[in-house]
């Protein structure tokens, strides 16, 4: 069976979008697109806003951990040959 820990990189990779989601939502209430008022938008999520600076980390490291998981649940997949099982595609 090729069942194993690998596997388990397919519900982070969920976890990963949910947390860039709801982080970015949040994120995207206090920031103003403004082009000279960018920067100071930033500052005032990083200062003014409870938890901020912890959103914009969480946010970014979530992205790193996105992309990791991701290259690896594709990389399980070509191990595996997955990519040659229709029920996998149907499964998503």
């Amino acid at each position: 069976s090729n069942i194993s820990i690998w596997w388990n990189f397919g519900s982070m990779l969920l976890a990963c979008l949910m947390i860039q989601i709801i982080t970015g939502f949040f994120l995207a209430i206090h920031y103003t697109a403004n082009i000279n008022l960018a920067f100071s938008s930033i500052i005032h999520i990083s200062r003014d806003v409870p938890y901020g600076w912890i959103m914009q980390n969480t946010h970014a490291i979530g992205a790193s951990l996105f992309f990791i998981c991701i290259y690896i649940h594709i990389a399980r997949g070509i191990y595996y040959g997955s990519y040659l099982c229709k029920e996998v595609w149907l499964s998503g």
